[in-house]
């Protein structure tokens, strides 16, 4: 038999009679044991933690189908295995995604893990508890504030460009990271260019592992080889979604991130006004429009300032409540709501919470692209800051191209909140005294 190279390679290399002579001679604990075997006979060099005691991070940003969760489950198994894991933090997109891809996944924990090493799942404990008493606990992003208390040594993060609440899950998970002797996290994710993302890469405890589809193809359905990558090979969306790539600008959009992070600001000045301004979305449900809710301010030095993004799906109600929250809790001046879907009703919808509610009604008679130039225009000029980051809405920013059919909720939103300051009139400063 075959020396050189893995085992199963080797016996692979063999003649058909050969190979399965070879097999055949395997004892069942032998075959058990390639089988499980991740590091030696089955991982690319690129699946494998890196080496050293450096690092933090482990960012495995690639393609589909690169192997992602395989690896991450993997090094998930040996730190815990060799003892280096004993109190492990698993954060998906949901509770769902955590379960279902992490854990029960074709190549989650309970699938890669052999017989003697197999974790004990209770789904309602949110708990995996390994033979060698490590415990594994469950955390979805969409519950950020599930991480503020639990300490950890180890960590999973999964998916971190799907999650909803990216910086604020983020930072509870490295905060909770500070038990034992070398605590470390495995992120794995397909690109966007976040912020957070782009953070976590410049930072110099992180080491990133990059690749695309194209890597893995050998173990790659047909179908999906066939359809999928011909349908994609060559876009834009195929350079992210399958070559891994963490793409910048997008060509056609009227918002650049580096316009954007040039006149970021930690916190904004005095301010003349404040408005809450709110594009509401047609109808309510889980595959409906969110309602784009972004507070703007108007500082003392004529200049606007986003202060806040409360977006999401919510019913009529539900947005309403948000609306007089955010006006409540910013102290604002006025609501400015765009009527064109809903007219007087959603007038009645905000009043129904708050009577008495400073309210401003304004018309789409212009397409997108004409009330979002000037806007634009004013972020070139330097006269419009982001007082902190906002992750989904500059997201939407930078990827919202004119003239297309997508409905971007928070820039209407944004578009409106700005509009109603007129910045492009000569400028008018207050003096404090």
């Amino acid at each position: 038999m075959p020396e050189s190279g893995s085992l199963l390679r080797s016996i692979a290399s063999l003649p058909k009679e050969k190979r399965q002579r070879a097999l055949a001679e395997l004892t069942d604990e032998e075959a058990l044991a390639l089988w499980f075997d991740w590091r030696n006979e089955h991982a690319r060099p690129t699946q494998v933690a890196p080496p050293g005691n450096e690092w933090t991070v482990w960012f495995i940003m690639t393609g589909r189908g690169w192997g992602k969760t395989r690896s991450a489950a993997e090094f998930i198994r040996e730190e815990v295995r060799d003892g280096r894991g004993h109190r492990v933090a698993l954060v998906g997109e949901t509770a769902g995604d955590v379960r279902d891809t992490m854990i029960e996944g074709e190549s989650g924990i309970l699938a890669i893990s052999p017989p003697d090493e197999c974790p004990k799942y209770e789904p309602s404990k949110r708990r995996l508890t390994w033979p060698n008493g490590a415990v594994g606990t469950t955390f979805s992003a969409e519950e950020p504030d599930q991480l503020r208390g639990p300490e950890h040594d180890l960590a999973w993060c999964d998916e971190l460009a799907a999650w909803k609440y990216l910086r604020k899950t983020w930072d509870n998970m490295l905060m909770g990271l500070r038990i034992g002797e070398n605590p470390r996290c495995v992120a794995t994710t397909t690109p966007r260019p976040l912020s957070v993302i782009r953070e976590i890469i410049a930072d110099k405890f992180t080491v990133v592992t990059r690749g695309t589809t194209y890597d893995n193809l050998a173990n790659l359905a047909e179908p999906f080889r066939r359809k999928v990558i011909a349908r994609f090979e060559g876009t834009r969306l195929g350079r992210q979604e399958l070559r891994g790539e963490l793409l910048d600008d997008v060509p056609g959009a009227l918002w650049t991130r580096a316009m954007i992070d040039a006149n970021r600001v930690a916190e904004a000045p005095d301010l003349q006004r404040i408005v809450v301004a709110v594009d509401p979305a047609v109808t309510s449900g889980e595959n409906s429009d969110e309602t784009g809710i972004v507070v703007c301010g108007l500082g003392v030095d004529g200049e606007g300032y986003v202060l806040a993004d409360y977006t999401g799906r919510m019913t009529p109600g539900d947005w309403a409540k948000r609306v007089v929250a955010a006006f409540d809790e910013h102290e604002a001046d006025r609501v400015v709501a765009e009527v064109n879907n809903g007219g007087d009703l959603v007038e009645a919808n905000v009043r129904t919470e708050r009577l008495n509610v400073p309210y401003k009604a304004v018309h789409a008679s212009r397409g997108k692209r004409a009330r979002a130039e000037p806007v634009a225009s004013l972020y070139e000029q330097g006269r419009v800051h982001h007082a902190g980051t906002f992750d989904d809405l500059e997201d939407q920013m930078c990827n919202f191209v004119p003239d297309t059919p997508e409905s971007p909720d928070r820039v209407d939103a944004l578009v409106w909140g700005i509009t109603e300051f007129e910045l492009w009139a000569p400028r008018k400063r207050v003096l404090i005294l």
